[in-house]
């Protein structure tokens, strides 16, 4: 068998989710999405925009969470970890 340089490919396919967020939530969602927009001069995004980049901060900021996943081999393999 031939050893190739490229292992398996990640599946980088979008999969799409949904979740229900507590009003609270929301309101803060769509605080934050007409903040963004004031400060940078812009039309407020729509809420459910920021939630993936939410996400990806705060997963890329989480010094346990990069520890425990380097621990356990996981280390970037189809993560989003480029956006930081």
């Amino acid at each position: 068998m031939t050893k190739l340089k490229l292992g398996p490919l990640a599946d980088d396919k979008p999969v799409k989710m949904s979740v229900e967020l507590p009003a609270a939530v929301h309101r803060d969602l769509v605080a934050y999405a007409q903040v963004l927009g004031r400060a940078s001069g812009q039309t407020a995004p729509e809420p459910s925009k920021l939630i993936v980049p939410m996400i990806e901060r705060f997963m890329a900021t989480d010094r346990a969470f990069a520890k425990a996943r380097r621990s356990f081999g996981h280390g970037g393999e189809g993560s989003a970890e480029k956006s930081g």
